[in-house]
């Protein structure tokens, strides 16, 4: 039996202040709407590494005391696995600041839960 398999690694960090979740609306046309700020792990970069970097080129800000919640993954339809691994904090330093990936304001999480989020974003809330 074959114990390798083809995995694109991502991630995603909900990072708090106080009663208010950072939120990307992301302009990405194949791929828009609110999530929270993440991205790839990119070859030979650590999960944690990459998580500190995304959050830095989405958001401006430097995260720190990140607490691990778990992993979402699915199949995808060339059958590679899709894992994203899922952090949080409230530790963070710096001023947000949009990217091209879209803009990050502040929200009341159950706000976000009252919105159309991006696919799979209510079932990473469970895990968060």
């Amino acid at each position: 039996m074959k114990r390798s398999e083809a995995v694109t690694l991502t991630n995603m960090c909900m990072i708090k202040d106080k009663d208010k979740i950072l939120v990307l609306n992301r302009t990405d046309p194949v791929w828009p709407g609110l999530t929270f700020p993440g991205g790839h792990v990119e070859n030979r970069e650590s999960v944690v590494d990459s998580i500190i970097r995304e959050i830095k080129e989405e958001t401006g800000l430097t995260i720190s005391n990140l607490e691990f919640c778990g992993i979402k993954d699915w199949i995808e339809e060339d059958g590679s696995r899709y894992m994203v691994f899922l952090y949080k904090t409230n530790l963070f330093s710096g001023t947000i600041q949009s990217s091209s990936e879209g803009d990050v304001f502040w929200m009341p999480l159950e706000e976000l839960k009252q919105k159309e989020t991006l696919w799979h974003l209510d079932k990473m809330l469970e895990i968060f």
